[in-house]
């Protein structure tokens, strides 16, 4: 399926991790599963530019961990259970944590990553159940498929885009 079958204007901010002011005039949503080397990707490749954007308060961004019956993303699916929806700016560190020892648990079993959660990076079961749901359904009705998909007012991408680039884009949009 390539990006032009998406349906951006069915994804809403409605649902996901919030990170930064609400009322900022740009959402960036990101769909990603914390399994996915790509989404590792992009999260580490638009950090600082998503976090100046998001400091300035021109940007809210809306993480959408996207479980995925995928056999090797399946992990990704456990870690999801463990992100606090209520607390955006922590939830993110972790985020950052969990990526960053993705080598570490990305071949556990999935019992076994659920234990690596708790005991090596101190997080507790949430049950996001119903939040996955909505994200799973949310993604199924716009015609989403990989991770990341990315999706900033008309513009779909994945982590294929540059510093640069996102910085420009995310000018762009500020400027309408």
């Amino acid at each position: 399926m390539d990006i032009s079958q998406i349906k951006a204007e069915t994804v809403t901010p409605e649902v996901g991790i919030h990170v930064g002011d609400s009322a900022a005039p740009v959402k960036v949503m990101s769909f990603v599963n914390l399994r996915c080397p790509f989404c590792r990707e992009w999260n580490e490749k638009s950090q600082d530019v998503l976090t100046e954007f998001i400091q300035a308060g021109k940007i809210e961004l809306i993480i959408k961990p996207f479980d995925k019956e995928k056999e090797s993303l399946q992990r990704g699916n456990v870690t999801h259970r463990y992100l606090d929806y209520s607390k955006p700016e922590e939830t993110r560190e972790n985020i950052n944590k969990i990526y960053s020892t993705q080598d570490e648990w990305g071949s556990l079993s999935l019992t076994e990553v659920a234990a690596y959660m708790e005991s090596e990076l101190g997080l507790t079961e949430q049950g996001n159940k119903a939040v996955s749901e909505k994200i799973i359904a949310e993604a199924n009705t716009a015609n989403i498929v990989f991770v990341p998909t990315v999706i900033v007012g008309k513009h779909i991408f994945d982590e294929h885009i540059s510093p640069e680039e996102l910085r420009t884009l995310l000018n762009e949009e500020l400027a309408k």
